[in-house]
């Protein structure tokens, strides 16, 4: 079965309905521009590396906003399902009461939650191969780059599904629940597909493989302390993955003014991608995890980093106090 047919059956099955990448529509587009482009020079130039011109209008004005759109309303609705998911899960409570109520789902709360998180993660996997497709037929049908430098622009602009924080989350939340060995009669099977692996030397990282074509492998390690696993995990909005106090200090911010107190042109230390910190997420699924998987390794450094966060706390307050006293 073609990618397409396989993609567009998904989506109609879809118990809540998402949205996608309209594959046709684009497919269309394309068809279109290459006979646009045949009546222009020949069939045999275009036969040959003939590139799309600079200023394709159907390009330009048609293909590539319409994938920008339908990108940003994937990655948009799956961050907001993704929180939400996760919010219930994590609520404590009667906060917790609450949510489930408001839900509805007080029955069977577990169930829900592993069948919404791997459908979830499903979307998000079968989108970023659907994605890829698209611009790599974009290139075939142009014979150019244009496709995979629309990629890296769509990164820039955080419309990757692959770097939304919220998919490292929801890989940690299958592993917790599979873990933790809820068992019920009317649980649907785990999403066997997401583990934390960890390498020869002691590295962990997460990863995910669906249809044997996308793999997302998540590198744990901090790159600022070059710890062999992150602490207290945050991910910029970029998604590169960092220990909270080390972000606080690549930000220059104290751990009391947080990382939205950032400057809002701070980059990230890794790609140095602009404006990362404001909109920083913690990542408690994968913090959970991390502690029970490396429980000697986060012992050890949440007593060394308390001793410093006391320190840090106790220096930033004296420098208000002393500012507010004109010292």
């Amino acid at each position: 079965m073609k990618f397409c047919k396989k993609y567009q059956e998904y989506m109609q099955g879809q118990e809540k309905k998402l949205p996608g990448l309209g594959i046709k529509n684009l497919k269309k587009i394309l068809k279109k521009c290459r006979s646009d482009l045949q009546c222009h020079n020949g069939i045999d130039r275009v036969l040959g590396n003939q590139t799309c011109p600079d200023h394709c209008t159907v390009c330009d004005g048609t293909f590539f906003p319409s994938l920008l759109k339908e990108m940003s309303e994937v990655v948009g609705s799956f961050n907001k399902h993704a929180q939400r998911l996760l919010e219930q899960h994590l609520a404590s409570g009667f906060n917790k009461c609450f949510m489930w109520f408001r839900g509805k789902r007080r029955k069977n709360q577990y169930v829900t939650l592993i069948q919404e998180g791997k459908e979830l993660v499903t979307y998000a996997l079968i989108n970023a191969i659907a994605i890829r497709k698209i611009l790599k037929k974009y290139d075939k049908v142009h014979y150019s780059k244009q496709g995979q430098a629309f990629k890296t622009q769509a990164q820039s602009m955080r419309i990757e599904i692959l770097q939304s924080p919220w998919l490292s989350e929801l890989m940690a939340f299958h592993i917790n629940l599979r873990e933790s060995k809820i068992k019920s009669r009317n649980a649907p099977g785990f999403f066997e597909a997401c583990n934390l692996t960890i390498s020869d030397d002691g590295k962990p990282s997460l990863t995910c493989e669906l249809f044997d074509s996308v793999k997302v492998d998540i590198d744990l390690t901090c790159s600022i302390c070059l710890q062999d696993t992150v602490f207290d995990p945050y991910s910029l909005t970029c998604g590169h993955i960092f220990c909270y106090m080390c972000a606080c200090s690549s930000a220059s911010v104290s751990i009391v003014d947080k990382l939205k107190a950032a400057e809002p042109k701070g980059k990230c230390p890794l790609c140095r991608e602009a404006g990362v910190y404001e909109g920083a997420v913690p990542l408690e699924e994968l913090r959970i995890l991390l502690r029970r998987r490396c429980s000697e390794y986060w012992e050890e450094r949440r007593q060394a980093e308390r001793v410093e966060r006391m320190r840090l706390i106790k220096q930033h307050w004296d420098n208000q106090t002393k500012a507010i006293m004109g010292i």
